[in-house]
C-alpha cells in the first residue's frame, strides 16, 4: 500500500489549505483513513478520521475548521484546512487502516506534507 500527500504549503493566519492523500495498493473503500500532524519537539497527533462509512471526529483543536473527506472512486481522502493558526503548523501524515482479519488493523503512513502557517 503506497499513500502520497500533496498539498501543503505556507499560508497566512486565516487562511486555508486542502490536502490530498492518494491511496494505491488497497481495497480503498474498505479502509479507514486519517490525518495526524506533528510538530517540532511535540507527539504525533490525531487530528481527523474518517471510516469506511463516511463517520467521521475531529481533534478539539480543529472542530469546525477542519473537514475530512474521501472519493471513494479516486482512493483519495482530503482534509481542508480554513481558519488557520500559527499552531497548525506540523507535518501532516496521512495513515491508512487495513482490515488484518485476525492479524488486526493494518497501518500504511504517507510521508507526510508540511503545513506552516505566519502570524
Amino acid at each position: 500500500v503506497q499513500l502520497v500527500e500533496s498539498g501543503g504549503g505556507l499560508v497566512q493566519a486565516g487562511g486555508s489549505l486542502r490536502l490530498s492523500c492518494a491511496v494505491s495498493g488497497s481495497i480503498f473503500d474498505r479502509d479507514a483513513m486519517a490525518w495526524y500532524r506533528q510538530a517540532p519537539g511535540k507527539q504525533r497527533e490525531l487530528v481527523a478520521i474518517i471510516t469506511s462509512g463516511f463517520e467521521t471526529d475531529y481533534a478539539d483543536s480543529v472542530k469546525g475548521r477542519f473537514t475530512i473527506s474521501r472519493d471513494n472512486a479516486d482512493s483519495t481522502a482530503y482534509l481542508q484546512m480554513n481558519s488557520l493558526k500559527p499552531e497548525d503548523t506540523a507535518v501532516y501524515i496521512c495513515e491508512c487502516q487495513e482490515d488484518g482479519g485476525r492479524f488486526g488493523p493494518l497501518h500504511f503512513w504517507g510521508q507526510g506534507t508540511q503545513v506552516t502557517v505566519s502570524s
